[in-house]
């Protein structure tokens, strides 16, 4: 499979700065813009200062509010729209998609009420098999990518082949992107580590230092691989870049908006406080605690610091009585 024209239905911070990579790598790319005048800077002045400020976006990137052009002859189409909205999305484009495009999912998390991975809405939706659905994950923080600093991803999906289509359309000098079959653990991770940067972001906001996020990392971990055992995921997974990968940097840096959202959180802002501070825009994390609980708990999975998170932000739980209560739950053995 050789792709060359992609579109990218999303122009987020995550959808520019991939569909800069893609163009890099010598692909003619489209993208759609909900707002037009979003659209017409992206054309015209190659930028998308709103989300990308500073950042230069290649000539052969171009843009559109009209999603019918976007996706007119598109042999992949990248769906870079939140989680919690991608259902209503994709339900509009359905009819829109050309048959024979590989489908490429940025979104993670998971989908509330229905508790599905982003692939299994996406095959649902648009009535394509799992297996020709292609899941990117990883330490991808928009801006350091459309930087141009040094990254890798993961690319999953059941069909190597397509993995292997888009690994090629996507990699270039600074990005490398490496494939795998195990969508359901890639997903999980991409997922969980929104909900473990929440409460990175609010242990520093209480003045808390390293030892404390490095404990809420490991930990996170391991409630993610547990989730992924019951579900089937490879273990390896989560030592890569899907998981301990994309969880280091989602935890650790100030771009990361789920952690920085929990560090307001830690600071004493509610969560319409702090949705307001970042211009209503409001941390996957925040959505994600509730239906990973659900899901672990329909599984009968343990997953103590998920379930904080959903406390703190939905039943308003104080972060420090959060905190409070995982130090204090019964002692066990660290793989138990």
């Amino acid at each position: 499979m050789d792709v060359q024209r992609i579109t990218v239905l999303g122009a987020g911070s995550w959808g520019t700065a991939f569909a800069k990579v893609l163009a890099d790598a010598g692909r003619d790319v489209t993208m759609w813009a909900r707002r037009e005048e979003v659209a017409a800077r992206i054309r015209d002045e190659h930028a998308n200062p709103g989300y990308l400020p500073d950042i230069r976006l290649p000539a052969n990137l171009t843009a559109t509010a009209d999603a019918a052009e976007a996706l007119n002859g598109a042999e992949a189409v990248v769906l870079a729209v939140p989680s919690q909205s991608l259902r209503a999305n994709l339900t509009g484009w359905r009819e829109l998609l050309p048959p024979d495009a590989i489908l490429v999912s940025l979104a993670k998390g998971v989908e509330l009420g229905t508790r599905k991975r982003m692939s299994e809405v996406i095959a649902e939706i648009s009535g394509r098999a799992e297996h020709e659905i292609v899941v990117v994950s990883g330490p991808n923080l928009a801006r350091e990518i459309a930087q141009e600093q040094p990254a890798a991803a993961v690319l999953a999906c059941s069909d190597h082949e397509r993995a292997v289509a888009i690994q090629h359309a996507c990699a270039t000098a600074y990005f490398r992107p490496y494939t795998n079959t195990d969508v359901v653990g890639c997903e999980l991770g991409g997922a969980c580590k929104n909900v473990i940067a929440l409460s990175c972001g609010m242990a520093t906001g209480m003045g808390y230092g390293a030892n404390t996020t490095a404990t809420l990392i490991t930990r996170g971990l391991a409630e993610m691989a547990r989730l992924g055992a019951k579900l089937g995921a490879d273990p390896l997974t989560f030592a890569g870049l899907a998981g301990v990968g994309d969880l280091v940097a989602t935890c650790s840096s100030p771009l990361s908006r789920n952690r920085t959202f929990g560090e307001r959180l830690g600071r004493g802002e509610t969560v319409e406080q702090a949705q307001r501070a970042t211009g209503g825009q409001v941390a996957e994390g925040v959505m994600s605690c509730s239906s990973i609980r659900e899901l672990a708990q329909t599984n009968g999975v343990d997953m103590p610091l998920t379930d904080a998170m959903h406390r703190v932000c939905h039943e308003g739980l104080d972060p420090r009585e959060a905190g409070a209560e995982l130090l204090g739950r019964q002692k066990k053995h660290e793989w138990s």
